[in-house]
């Protein structure tokens, strides 16, 4: 093999991280897993995408090397791969937020003007979490919950919120947070929160952020 074709080969390899990451649904199946395993069905369900779809996507995350699959009788559960992938997540998700001013746009259409909900830092919730100061609110469902938590974290879905306020002590001072900076079901926690008179402020970021800040997480088995 001569040097012009082994380094057209080596950039094909690189490439081929690109191309797992150029499809929008495939992106969204890796914010999903970063909140913990799931299986092919499980994750159909949480991004509305048909089975057949969903298991073609994860197949080609996988054969890039960014998932790892086991089975447990005829289902199959996806993994990413290691904190590697999740930090690369990460970095696509900020890089774009940096250079293309539709992201912003895009994210503010979805999600309000986060900003005025005065979100607070990984280091804020960890110290104030500690001393007792706030009461931590998990939004996400409640599987994702229990795959892995900020410890001492309540979990209420965001869908039963509305229904489950009177589980929240009057007068608590409240951070929720969900799978990340562009997840919708924090911010609305909050707003329906504050509509109801209490404290609340959004996480900036999620459980993927918190553990990769090498914060403590719980689950149900621990």
């Amino acid at each position: 093999m001569d040097d012009t074709t082994a380094k057209t080969s080596l950039y094909e390899q690189f490439a081929r991280i690109g191309k797992a990451l150029s499809n929008p649904a495939r992106l969204e199946l890796l914010d999903l897993l970063a909140q913990g395993e799931r299986s092919v069905e499980d994750l159909a369900r949480a991004a509305g995408m048909r089975l057949s779809n969903t298991s073609a996507q994860l197949k080609t995350l996988s054969s890039a090397g960014l998932l790892t699959t086991r089975r447990s009788g005829t289902r199959i559960y996806y993994r990413i791969a290691d904190c590697q992938v999740t930090a690369l997540i990460t970095q696509v998700q900020d890089l774009a937020s940096s250079r293309l001013a539709d992201v912003d746009r895009a994210a503010r259409d979805y999600l309000g003007n986060v900003q005025s909900l005065e979100p607070v830092g990984l280091d804020e919730l960890a110290r104030r979490a500690d001393s007792g100061e706030v009461l931590v609110l998990d939004v996400r469902p409640a599987d994702e919950y229990r795959a892995g938590h900020i410890p001492g974290a309540i979990g209420i879905p965001h869908d039963q919120l509305a229904a489950r306020l009177a589980e929240l002590p009057t007068g608590a001072d409240i951070v929720a947070y969900c799978r990340g900076r562009y997840c919708v079901f924090a911010p609305k926690a909050v707003r329906l929160l504050r509509e109801q008179g209490y404290t609340a402020r959004p996480l900036d970021g999620g459980l993927p952020d918190w553990r990769q800040a090498g914060l403590p997480v719980a689950n149900d088995a621990a």
